[in-house]
């Protein structure tokens, strides 16, 4: 579950004057200035260095709330609005909510079926966040958890590391598509490092659901409603699976 643990050229792709988006497709409007680029790439970077700082050295306050907080000022300032990152109205929110559980699913289940198993030839179980031993059973906390895990981590850690430091990345290689994938990459690599307390095998699954969100991110036309749905349908499923104690 993501990090429960832890408390002037606007881009409008796929998108209409009103905000809602129009194709899958990623567009670009005018091209950076070289300026713009090293700007973006020095926000990159200052980015995960607070990620690391925070979650393997412990130098750096949480770093989720800091990301949060500097994407949408930098979206603001820098192109305009917060629409840039991805926040507009889907052309269907039922096509929109139906990938989003596709993409939980796909997580889920390459989570059981493939990284659980490898990884378990390697190193320990991941593990779980502190607290959740205290979910099964008990409505109260699940439900404290519930409200967690759709405010900080689906709609925090999605601002921060997609609708930020992803679009930051991309823009530093120019806003090709070869600099939007390897912004997935890239930030999929400080997502799995944002979980490191979980340990190495926690470590590779969260960059495997990096890899997902950042996927569909992107194959959405880059519209973060469909990363911010998939996250909370990841973690509400798996506070289900402790809650009834299908899972430990």
């Amino acid at each position: 579950m993501g990090g429960l643990n832890k408390m002037n050229v606007s881009i409008h792709p796929g998108g209409t004057a009103d905000g809602s988006d129009t194709s899958p497709h990623l567009s670009q409007t005018k091209c950076l200035s070289p300026g713009q680029r090293w700007i973006s790439l020095g926000e990159f970077l200052l980015g995960s260095i607070i990620v690391i700082g925070h979650n393997v050295y412990h130098v750096i306050p949480n770093e989720v709330p800091i990301l949060f907080v500097i994407g949408l000022i930098s979206f603001r300032l820098r192109d305009g609005g917060w629409g840039a990152m991805g926040f507009r109205r889907p052309a269907s929110w039922q096509r929109t909510i139906l990938i989003a559980l596709a993409a939980a699913a796909l997580r889920i289940l390459l989570s059981a079926l493939v990284v659980d198993p490898v990884t378990a030839h390697f190193w320990p179980p991941a593990k779980a966040p502190a607290g959740m031993n205290e979910i099964a059973g008990n409505i109260k906390v699940a439900l404290q958890w519930f409200l967690l895990v759709w405010t900080f981590a689906a709609f925090g850690e999605e601002i921060g590391y997609r609708g930020y430091l992803m679009n930051r990345a991309a823009d530093a290689g120019g806003r090709s598509k070869f600099a939007y994938w390897l912004g997935v990459v890239l930030v999929s690599v400080l997502f799995g490092y944002g979980h490191y307390y979980k340990g190495p095998a926690g470590i590779v699954d969260s960059g495997m659901a990096g890899l997902i969100l950042g996927t569909v991110y992107v194959l959405s036309g880059r519209n973060l409603w469909t990363c911010i749905l998939a996250h909370g349908f990841i973690d509400t499923f798996g506070l289900i699976a402790v809650f009834f104690g299908w899972s430990s």
